[in-house]
């Protein structure tokens, strides 16, 4: 007798805990999407790259949905800067922001680089449930945050916020950037915005769990955070482990 499906896996060929485990897995580490197949070739599952593929385009969002309701609030420090990634062979700005606990607070995958886009992904920001109005703001030496930045405070926004333009302050996001660059530079590329977004979706959710940013995950080990997202997809886990 075929074994119970939740609705999230419904028509799918592989049971749900496998399919998690491919997302999971490639959200999180350096491997591709062959080497995930490899590697399941060795359990004894054949499953094409591709399928793998379309997992990760749709189970990476879900997770996202599902886990956004246990984000803890960010702090009133909050650095933003921005990164690169290829789609479609142009390059296109990541913009990306943590607070000063290196918790991430969320991205903008954008076209152009100026202070629209930097006024979009600030009132992105501002909009989140888990956040609100900083104390203070880290930027590098990119003129449009100042810009975009003053425009918001004419329409009431960030009224108690101050804007700090320092390069070297920047630094802790700029590291914070290498993980997700190493998922993008291993990709090589992506052929639409609409993967890049849903795989960085996927990347950042992952981070964020293994980060420590959920409520209810008081133990951020590999396992935990596992069993965590299969009780959000309803699959059976051990009561014991929250």
């Amino acid at each position: 007798m075929k074994k119970y499906q939740p609705i999230d896996f419904k028509w799918r060929h592989y049971e749900g805990e496998i399919i998690l485990l491919c997302v999971r897995w490639y959200l999180r580490y350096r491997v591709s999407y062959r080497n995930l197949s490899e590697m399941m070739e060795e359990r004894g599952l054949n499953i094409c790259p591709s399928t793998i593929y379309r997992w990760v385009q749709h189970y990476g969002p879900e997770i996202q949905k599902k886990v956004s309701y246990f984000i803890k609030s960010t702090n009133a420090s909050w650095y933003l800067d921005e990164t690169y990634i290829k789609v479609k062979g142009k390059w296109l700005y990541l913009y990306r922001a943590i607070d000063s606990n290196k918790n991430t607070i969320d991205f903008y995958l954008s076209k152009t680089r100026n202070h629209k886009a930097a006024k979009l992904f600030l009132t992105k920001l501002l909009n989140k449930e888990n956040t609100y109005e900083p104390k203070s703001i880290t930027v590098d030496t990119n003129p449009s945050y100042s810009l975009a930045f003053t425009q918001l405070q004419k329409e009431g926004k960030f009224a108690n916020t101050t804007i700090r333009k320092n390069k070297y302050l920047n630094n802790i996001i700029e590291q914070d950037h290498r993980r997700v660059k190493w998922k993008t530079k291993d990709a090589m590329g992506y052929h639409s915005y609409k993967t890049a977004y849903n795989t960085i979706r996927g990347i950042e959710t992952i981070n964020m769990l293994f980060k420590g940013q959920l409520y209810h995950l008081h133990k951020c080990s590999a396992i935990n955070i596992k069993y965590f997202i299969e009780r959000q997809f309803n699959l059976p886990t051990p009561a014991y482990i929250f």
